[in-house]
C-alpha cells in the first residue's frame, strides 16, 4: 500500500528546521498574545486547510498561520474538528493536560513524530460540550490525542501550545450533519473559544500526477470561494452536484466537510474572508474566518 508520502514525493532532507526556526523567533510573541475578554465579542469561525507534516517545513504557510492567529486575541480555548477523525456519536480527545499526539501518517521524516505539543488541561471545555451535544455522555478517547489535521496548524497558529484543545469527531461526513453539528457550538464563540475546521479547500493525489488537473482543482476553490462570500449554504451542502471539478478536487469528501462546520458556528455564513488563498502541488489551501 502506498504512503501519503509515496503519493506526493520527496520531503525535506532537514524536516521541521522552518519550524525550529519558527519556533525560535515568534515564541515570545505568542506567549505575549492577548488573551480574549468579553469585551472583544464572539471569536470568529475558522475553516484551515492543514497540510501534510512537510508543512512545518514551508516558512510562508507557517507564516500566514502565525499571521491570522495573531490578528485575534488568544482563545481561552479551542475546539477542533479535524478530516482524520470520523466516529458516530461524537466523541471527543485530547481534554487532558499533555495528551500525546496521535501520529496518523506514515512515510515521513521519523522528526515529524518526535516535535511535541503539549497542551494544558481542557476538561472545563469537554464539559461544556457534553451539554451542548445534548447532555449525553459523549465517550473521551482518552489515549488518543490530536491527529495532524488538528495539531499541525495549531502548532503553527499557537506554537507555545498554551491554549486548552480539544478534538471532536466528525460523527458523520454528511455535509447537512455538519453544517448541524457547527450551529450547537455556535455559542462557545462568545465565550472566548475558537471552533476551527481543519480539512482542505482541495485534497487531489491526482494533480501529482497530471498537473493538468490543476484547471479542475482551480475551478473548484474558484466556486466554493463565491459561494462562502454570498452566504449559499445551499450550494455548499449540495458540492457534489453543484460544483465544478467536484469529482477530481475530492474523491472522497473528509476533508471539504469540515468547512460545513464553520459556516454552520458563524452567525453570518456570508462574507467569507480568505486568510490563505495559494496553490500548494495543485491544491488550494484557501483558509477562511467568518463570523
Amino acid at each position: 500500500m502506498s504512503t501519503l508520502a509515496s503519493r506526493i514525493g520527496p520531503i525535506s532532507r532537514k524536516p521541521a528546521a522552518a519550524y525550529d526556526d519558527l519556533l525560535a523567533r515568534v515564541l515570545p510573541q505568542a506567549r505575549k498574545q492577548r488573551v480574549w475578554s468579553p469585551s472583544d465579542g464572539p471569536l470568529p469561525s475558522l475553516f484551515v486547510s492543514h497540510g501534510a507534516p512537510f508543512t512545518l517545513d514551508d516558512p510562508q504557510w507557517l507564516g500566514d498561520l502565525f499571521a491570522w492567529a495573531q490578528s485575534m486575541p488568544k482563545p481561552r480555548a479551542i475546539v477542533v474538528i479535524s478530516a482524520h477523525w470520523e466516529q458516530a456519536p461524537a466523541a471527543i480527545t485530547a481534554a487532558s493536560a499533555g495528551t500525546p499526539l496521535y501520529y496518523d501518517f506514515s512515510g515521513f521524516h521519523p522528526r515529524y513524530k518526535t516535535l511535541p505539543y503539549a497542551t494544558p488541561d481542557a476538561t472545563d471545555l469537554a464539559r461544556r460540550l457534553t451539554g451542548l451535544l445534548g447532555g449525553t455522555p459523549v465517550h473521551e478517547f482518552a489515549d488518543r490525542g490530536l491527529d495532524h489535521g488538528a495539531f499541525i496548524p495549531l502548532m503553527a497558529m499557537y506554537p507555545a501550545a498554551d491554549v486548552p484543545v480539544v478534538q471532536l469527531s466528525m460523527p458523520s461526513l454528511d455535509p447537512g450533519a455538519l453544517l448541524a453539528l457547527g450551529a450547537r457550538l455556535r455559542p462557545l464563540r462568545e465565550e472566548g473559544v475558537l471552533v476551527l475546521g481543519s480539512g482542505f479547500m482541495t485534497h487531489s493525489f491526482a494533480v501529482f500526477r497530471q498537473p493538468e488537473l490543476i484547471a479542475e482543482t482551480t475551478a473548484f476553490d474558484e466556486w466554493a470561494a463565491d459561494a462562502l462570500a454570498r452566504g449559499d449554504v445551499d450550494a455548499l451542502t449540495d458540492y457534489r452536484k453543484k460544483a465544478p471539478g467536484a469529482a477530481i478536487a475530492h474523491p472522497t469528501a473528509e476533508h471539504f466537510v469540515p468547512l460545513l462546520l464553520t459556516v454552520g458556528a458563524a452567525d453570518d455564513p456570508a462574507g467569507a474572508v480568505s486568510a490563505i488563498d495559494r496553490l500548494v502541488m495543485g491544491n488550494s489551501i484557501r483558509s477562511v474566518q467568518l463570523t
